[in-house]
């Protein structure tokens, strides 16, 4: 009987024991091995690198049960003399949170964290294995092995290129390369921009697809970036050949890139007169001639150069020759332009304009015309003042004694 009573009391022990286990199987899931709720992975588990270097591995996360996590990080196995950290944003970490929010058949994955791995400067080369663990707990884990090939051999350099490195054109011309940052290495990298330009040379950058110039670049490892380069020359170019060395400086590269300016020629003219005076004096209804200097002063010939003019409502300006056909270069031409005031113009200071180009090139000047009085009618005014007291005398004469 006594035996009896306690094998009941062992079966009722044990009973509660499995009913205490199915409770926990029924809250807390129990993974197999090789199975887990969360999955951390990379898009480049394995890369080339040289000694010295640091790289970055953009880790993934994604839940697989649908649960949220927090996993926490570990560098599982690493060769000896290599240091790594996981990093987030701008910080140090130890721990991510995985979200509720995927589906087992559409998986998201977010990219919460980084792993931050260096190289020591005496590594071998060889092929190197590092493992990562995510430990979400209850046996909730997931492993990601890293393969590191270091190697001496620059294979893969980041370079800066363009498509058409040389270009030609007029002066004043603003000339415009398509350029490409390749990025080889395995870390992101931050690049300084200069040019070294001639004296009065402006270089622009700018990213493709933007509108502002900067004058760094960031470039994520193994990818490219467009960068347009802009390039002026100053108005007094001479004509030739010019190269711009340009470069892409960050902490691992230095990288150039050679674009070459061709001048064609500098195309400019000068308007004004012999004696530098833009001032003359003129008559109501009167042409007053003023002499013009053209100047031709670039170093390619000018063909069609063409005066006008811009004046005061009905006033009248002609030149002698309104067209030069052709003006050497370092030449210099003179023209003969007749300005006439309007008949009823009064007397005072206007501005006169006269301009001369083509296609290539202009130049205008601004003439002060000083209207005067004629002097006819200031004889015709005099004369008939004496008149007017020849009258006078006459009358006071005969008619002042009575």
């Amino acid at each position: 009987m006594k035996r009896v009573e306690g094998l009941n009391r062992r079966m009722g022990a044990g009973m509660a024991a499995a009913l205490m286990a199915a409770a926990l199987i029924g809250t807390t899931p129990v993974y197999a091995a090789g199975e887990s709720g969360i999955d951390m992975s990379t898009d480049y588990p394995g890369i080339t690198v040289k000694a010295g270097e640091t790289i970055s591995f953009p880790l993934d996360f994604a839940s697989l049960d649908g649960e949220g996590h927090d996993i926490a990080l570990t560098a599982e196995e690493m060769p000896e003399s290599w240091t790594g950290y996981f990093k987030g944003g701008n910080n140090q970490i130890t721990k991510v949170h995985v979200n509720a929010d995927t589906a087992s058949e559409e998986q998201s994955k977010d990219n919460l964290a980084d792993f931050s791995l260096t190289v020591p400067e005496e590594a071998e080369e060889g092929v190197y294995e590092v493992a990562l663990k995510a430990d979400a707990g209850a046996g909730n884990t997931d492993t990601l092995n890293l393969e590191v090939t270091v190697s001496q051999e620059e294979t893969g350099e980041s370079n800066f290129t363009s498509e058409y490195p040389e270009q030609q054109g007029i002066s004043g011309t603003v000339f415009s390369f398509d350029t490409t940052i390749v990025n080889n290495r395995g870390t992101n990298q931050s690049y300084s921009l200069a040019a070294k330009a001639p004296e009065g040379w402006q270089v622009t950058f700018t990213p493709s697809g933007e509108t502002a110039n900067v004058a760094s670049l960031a470039v994520d490892a193994g990818s490219s970036q467009g960068l347009t380069v802009a390039i002026t020359p100053p108005e007094n170019v001479e004509k030739g050949d010019y190269t711009i060395p340009c470069t892409a400086v960050s902490a691992n590269d230095t990288l150039t890139a050679e674009l070459t300016v061709s001048i064609t020629g500098t195309y400019s003219v000068a308007l004004s007169t012999p004696d530098g005076r833009l001032s003359l004096d003129a008559y109501e209804n009167k042409e007053s001639a003023v002499t013009l200097s053209v100047t031709n002063t670039g170093n390619v010939d000018l063909t069609n150069l063409n005066l006008s003019s811009t004046a005061p409502t009905d006033w009248e300006v002609r030149f002698e020759e309104s067209t030069i056909d052709t003006l050497e270069a370092g030449a210099t031409k003179e023209v003969t332009a007749y300005i006439k005031p309007c008949e009823n113009a009064v007397t005072g200071d206007y501005v006169t304009s006269v301009s001369i180009s083509n296609s290539e090139a202009s130049s205008n000047a601004d003439f002060r015309v000083s209207v005067k009085t004629s002097t006819t009618w200031g004889i015709a005014a005099a004369a008939v003042i004496v008149v007017l007291a020849g009258g006078l005398v006459f009358i006071f004469k005969k008619y002042g004694r009575r």
